[in-house]
């Protein structure tokens, strides 16, 4: 269960750094995917339930990463010097 709140935590603090509409639709998304690939590869090992709160957590945060990233491209097109 510590598992768990850390890895809510953890999504929520990672995902409140970048707020364009790209990264947070990509914390979704990532959360999403993750918790799935987490649950499905935890459940290997008998803890489906501790794999899909890491696997959201590390979802989370690298949907944000990648979001953010295609918001500042999108931003700097848009820039002309």
């Amino acid at each position: 269960m510590k598992t768990f709140i850390y890895s809510v935590i953890l999504a929520i603090t990672v995902s409140s750094c970048a707020t364009g509409p790209r990264a947070q639709t990509g914390t979704v998304i990532g959360g999403l995917t993750g918790a799935a690939a987490g649950g499905i590869i935890g459940s290997q090992s008998g803890r489906g339930l501790e794999g899909a709160a890491i696997g959201a957590g590390l979802g989370a945060a690298a949907g944000n990463t990648v979001g953010n990233a295609q918001d500042q491209r999108a931003y700097n097109s848009r820039r002309r010097y």
